[in-house]
């Protein structure tokens, strides 16, 4: 599998492939083609054709793309099979909603204690996840692996959570604080999640095929 400087667009799209390729395998189809997947998805054959050249060449002509197969290779680029750990920080509404209702493992990902500062739950654990304290964060650290930290915590205290990370060798931040991080002089890789960026994009398209609507009407009036 080759391995080149690959576009953000590109890596945005493998996670649609393989959500739709996992759906398709449940429903038992062995083999797809690119135009059939990208129907599916909204996308061009060519687009779909390109998007997995970057890697190395996965289809055969005439046949397709072998479903489970696809699958297996976006997952391996995607670092699914790499074993990679994680620690949440901050187990507030969002830290124990996604404990609740995110199984990382699905993706991958062993996430192997949480961090908080409450005494009440410091010291218990969630679906077999030990809660720690704040005070234990930079020993542990120190003497465990950790790839991956989701970043939970109240907006105030996500800049020196961060530069805590950041010092302490973090690879990458999934940042769920609604606060953008940018760590321009550390290798630390963020990911900024805004819920409100799909909310409002949601609302822009509303909003524009209410607007088609309306002038639809009025044109529609104007003739009649």
């Amino acid at each position: 599998m080759k391995r080149g400087k690959v576009s953000n667009n590109v890596i945005r799209r493998l996670p649609r492939y393989l959500r739709k390729l996992d759906s398709l395998a449940a429903a038992g189809v062995s083999r797809i083609s690119s135009f059939e997947l990208g129907q599916q998805l909204g996308l061009t054959p060519s687009q779909i054709r390109q998007d997995f050249s970057c890697f190395g060449e996965f289809g055969q002509q005439g046949y397709g793309y072998n479903v489970t197969a696809l699958r297996d290779q976006i997952a391996s680029i995607l670092g699914m099979d790499r074993g990679f750990s994680a620690i949440l920080i901050g187990v507030g509404n969002i830290g124990h909603a996604l404990m609740d209702n995110f199984c990382f493992s699905d993706w991958g990902v062993h996430l192997a204690c949480a961090f908080d500062i409450k005494p009440a739950i410091i010291g218990t654990s969630f679906k077999g996840v030990p809660i720690h304290s704040m005070d234990d964060l930079v020993p542990y650290l120190r003497e465990n692996p950790v790839d991956i930290a989701v970043l939970a915590v109240p907006k105030e205290a996500a800049i020196p959570v961060t530069e805590t990370l950041t010092a302490n060798g973090i690879e990458a931040i999934w940042n769920f604080t609604n606060l953008e991080l940018t760590e321009p002089n550390s290798s630390t890789i963020v990911e900024n999640v805004h819920f409100s960026d799909s909310l409002l994009s949601l609302s822009y398209f509303v909003a524009e095929r209410k607007d088609e609507n309306a002038a639809k009407a009025a044109k529609a009036g104007k003739q009649s």
